[in-house]
């Protein structure tokens, strides 16, 4: 059909104007859509947290911070020890986690690359890093709780361990392609092993990812509560320094308490629930400005 022809060319108008109509009324309807569905989960993600921090603030005294957590139908009380019990088992996790993610992480980037051990590895990531918790705390209980015969905080940072290190390998791996190749060949052609181009130039070009992805591994692994129940459990009391036995946490013992019927017990749930929360919070909003200052300018 001639193009230049006046009858073709009015048939086919009203045809593009229909044609027209239909994308703009589809392209109001999605966005129509798009702004219901985002006002809804700001109005339910803001009454989570408006609700979070009335509770919560109310249990918020002096004593939370340096009396341990009471007893069955006790009055009074804290988290002091069920902080100090997240802190030191947290640290524990990434203190296992980190090294084993740097490690793997580098070997996918700078040497795998596209080898079979590479592509199976990062299979195996992947469906870790989707793991539930539950199961890697149901595999640790397996591992090391029963042979050992009592719960343990070793056992918790194992689990939380377990759970970070994806993410450290995903973030590393990540990070050090993002680095030019012009940098290592750079660093080759001075004369200088693999090994030192790594250390020397990719890790410090990439330091500020991969401080990142240990950043997230911490808050991912911070409020974990089911590895914990299978580990670590709960105590009301300080633990002792060898972290056998039951340890106490924040996790678990918001669990318990939330579920409990005693008042003080459940007020200390809410407290110790916006405790966890403002510091994943904080500890987010580091990772955004370190992922920003590492931006190029």
């Amino acid at each position: 059909m001639d193009a230049s022809n006046p009858i073709a060319t009015a048939e086919r108008t009203p045809i593009v104007s229909r044609v027209r109509s239909g994308r703009r009324v589809a392209d109001r309807v999605l966005i129509l859509a798009s702004t219901i569905a985002t006002l809804l989960g700001i109005v339910v993600l803001g009454s989570i947290l408006l609700m979070l921090i009335v509770e919560g603030v109310k249990g918020f005294s002096p004593s939370l911070f340096t009396a341990p957590t009471p007893g069955p139908g006790s009055e009074g009380g804290g988290i002091a020890n069920a902080i100090l019990g997240s802190l030191i088992m947290t640290f524990l996790g990434i203190l296992i986690a980190t090294p084993i993610g740097l490690m793997a992480g580098t070997y996918l980037a700078e040497y795998g690359r596209t080898s079979k051990l590479a592509d199976i590895i990062r299979f195996l990531n992947d469906v870790l890093l989707s793991a539930p918790s539950i199961l890697i705390g149901l595999f640790v209980y397996t591992l090391m709780v029963r042979p050992m015969g009592t719960y343990s905080g070793w056992a918790g940072a194992v689990a939380l361990a377990i759970i970070a290190t994806p993410v450290i390998v995903r973030t590393t791996e990540d990070m050090l392609r993002l680095v030019p190749g012009q940098m290592r060949e750079a660093g080759a052609a001075l004369g200088a092993p693999r090994s030192l181009v790594i250390r020397a130039v990719t890790w410090r070009a990439a330091s500020a990812g991969i401080v990142t992805g240990i950043i997230l591994a911490l808050a991912r692994i911070a409020g974990e509560t089911a590895p914990l129940l299978f580990t670590a459990l709960n105590n009301n009391s300080w633990f002792n320094t060898n972290l056998l036995g039951g340890v106490p946490n924040l996790p678990v013992m918001i669990y318990q308490f939330a579920l409990s019927p005693y008042p003080n017990w459940q007020s200390l749930a809410w407290s110790g629930a916006l405790l966890i929360t403002v510091t994943i919070l904080a500890l987010s909003v580091v990772a955004r400005f370190v992922i920003k200052d590492q931006r190029p300018r």
